[in-house]
């Protein structure tokens, strides 16, 4: 194989190109000086699998028991069909979050538990501690109603901490994949899906059995689930966000003082939502375009700016592994960089090894998770003998694509 000091260059109109093609593969190098690293303190793996499962399984029986709930106020035909009109908001909050995970993929059991948090245990410890909430809190004789109070009060303050649970459960549950903002802001993204859904159903179901509102069914969806599916994921997502940060500054003991900097956002937000026709504005459509739609096109511009920082980051951690010789440079650019992934993929699909590839890339995202912190000097117990097994992990599956090729 050629070896040239120049990374192949790709066209989305070219033929697929071998990635290694101008570049050959290192060889199988001793473990590599690098700056920071040492011993591992100890061969024992501390895994979070045990907890994740127990946790999805006691977030499935909550769920369920939200949905016998509804089912039992609602009717249980009323609740399925509506529930799959909830999917449509579903739907597009979940393809919005898979664009903002799309560089480092979270686990997808940790998004599940994220996703069934929200739809139940946060729906449920939101009904169980609001009516405690308004007795605690609700003066009868104020200026404020009851309606009001609920919406601008109790409802932004209560859910807002029953989703930041779950957000927080995830935080302490895995470490190792809770490790910046952009992880944060997928979490708190689900678990925000996950509430509006549910909550979708008991508006929905709501409007639809009341015999006095013809119509207002199509009105409810119109507005929760095609105007404003992702607020919910946005309030939440700037509690992740927070968390995330605490993370990517290794200072987890911390947390809650960052806990309460993403709620403060978070519950702003939310009041702006159910607050904001009727306080700050006099219709809707001046509400929505005024203050929602810029708010929405922020998050959108500064998630952007957040994964552009992180491929840098990337490419910058991995740059040391490839000074070690674990990777050539044209390696670095195909996980690093858009075009050097879509020849990757392109390639691999091609020979039919499309998850192999993949499992490659999962792999130097992962090292270079692990070697930012133990460059910014906050590593987890495991991370030294986590960075090295990834690192011979990540020559094999490189030896087993080239084989295969």
């Amino acid at each position: 194989m050629r070896v040239t000091s120049h990374p192949p260059q790709s066209s989305p109109h070219s033929a697929p190109q071998d990635p290694w093609a101008s570049a050959g593969s290192p060889a199988s190098p001793a473990l590599p000086g690098l700056p920071g690293s040492g011993p591992p303190p100890g061969h024992r793996r501390r895994s979070g699998s045990t907890a994740v499962t127990l946790a999805l399984v006691a977030c499935t029986a909550v769920l369920l028991g939200v949905g016998f709930f509804l089912a039992g106020v609602f009717g249980s035909g009323t609740v399925l069909w509506l529930g799959a009109l909830a999917m449509v908001p579903l739907a597009l909050c979940l393809l919005g979050l898979r664009w903002v995970d799309r560089w480092d993929p979270e686990p997808r059991a940790l998004l599940a538990l994220g996703l069934l948090w929200g739809a139940g245990a946060s729906v449920a410890g939101a009904l169980l501690v609001g009516d405690v909430f308004m007795e605690l809190f609700f003066d009868p004789a104020g200026r404020v109603d009851l309606d009001l109070f609920g919406a601008v009060v109790q409802a932004p303050i209560v859910e807002e901490l029953a989703k930041g649970a779950g957000v927080l459960l995830i935080f302490w549950i895995n470490r190792s994949h809770f490790d910046g903002p952009i992880d944060g802001i997928v979490y708190g993204g689900i678990v925000g899906a996950g509430f509006a859904f549910t909550e979708n159903i008991l508006y929905f179901a709501s409007s639809y059995v009341d015999p006095g509102a013809p119509g207002e069914l199509v009105s409810v969806f119109v507005l929760r689930g095609l105007f404003s599916p992702f607020a919910h994921v946005m309030f939440t997502a700037w509690t992740g966000f927070a968390l995330g940060l605490c993370a990517a500054r290794g200072k987890r003991g911390r947390w809650p003082l960052y806990l309460v900097l993403g709620l403060l956002p978070a519950m702003v937000g939310h009041f702006l939502w159910n607050g904001g026709v009727g306080i700050f504005f006099d219709n809707f459509l001046s509400f929505y375009f005024v203050l929602q739609v810029p708010l929405f096109v922020a998050s959108i511009v500064a998630v952007a700016l957040l994964q552009r920082g992180e491929r840098k980051l990337v490419e910058q951690r991995l740059d040391e592994y490839r000074a070690g010789g674990w990777f050539t440079a044209a390696e670095v650019q195909m996980f690093a960089t858009r075009a050097g992934r879509r020849n990757a993929r392109r390639w691999a699909a091609g020979i039919g090894r499309s998850r192999q590839m993949k499992e490659f890339t999962t792999t130097a995202m992962n090292l270079a998770a692990v070697r930012q912190r133990i460059v910014a000097g906050h590593p987890a117990g495991t991370d030294f003998a986590r960075e090295l097994a990834l690192l011979h992990k990540s020559h094999m599956q490189r030896a087993q694509l080239l084989a295969l090729a």
